[in-house]
């Protein structure tokens, strides 16, 4: 389907989908399918996390901000590709349930509850930041904490789909966009929910 970073092809090859889903999805688990992950939340198709993915131009200890860590699977995809991976869920119950999955991987990504929308100063700037959301608008905020030289994507739009779009920031902070075609995601929301 156009995936053809062997890498990224082998870190979904060790990281098992199934065990992000409920057992009763076990046998779809490898389809190229959404599934629900409770609180509203879903871990998005394959092909939408490998797109993703790739568009981020990953190298190993790059510093990376993901928006959305839902189930936890891209997380660890990212962990396995050897990001530097901090993670922002704004649902308690499933910020506790991809600890748990992080933590039985044996991967060091440092999760928080809070809102995506802010993102996190604290350890800015990033080399990359990856939106698993819907977002209605570009967050200036999230902009503010990629590095010069960086890449953010994010799909973008306030109906039921949205662009996938990459902003690459040159290394005077000029941002330049580029559109990837139309994907749905569940959408981004502010404020954290316990």
């Amino acid at each position: 389907m156009g995936i053809n970073d062997e890498k990224i092809l082998e870190a979904f090859d060790a990281i098992p989908r199934h065990y992000f889903l409920d057992l009763v999805f076990d046998a779809q688990a490898y389809t190229n399918m959404a599934f629900q992950i409770g609180s509203g939340q879903t871990i998005s198709h394959p092909y939408t996390v490998a797109f993703q993915t790739q568009l981020l131009e990953l190298e190993k200890g790059m510093k990376v901000l993901e928006i959305g860590t839902g189930s936890g699977f891209q997380t660890c995809v990212l962990c396995k590709l050897g990001a530097k991976v901090f993670s922002i869920e704004r649902h308690k119950e499933l910020h506790k349930k991809a600890k748990g999955m992080i933590d039985f991987f044996k991967f060091s990504a440092r999760l928080f509850f809070g809102d995506g929308y802010k993102g996190n100063k604290t350890y800015a700037p990033y080399d990359r930041i990856l939106v698993t959301c819907g977002a209605p608008k570009l967050p200036i905020e999230l902009l503010s904490q990629l590095k010069n030289g960086g890449v953010l994507v994010i799909p973008v739009g306030a109906g039921k789909e949205q662009k996938m779009i990459k902003l690459t920031k040159d290394f005077e902070g000029n941002v330049s966009e580029k559109d990837y075609g139309i994907f749905k995601f569940v959408p981004m929301l502010e404020r954290k929910v316990n």
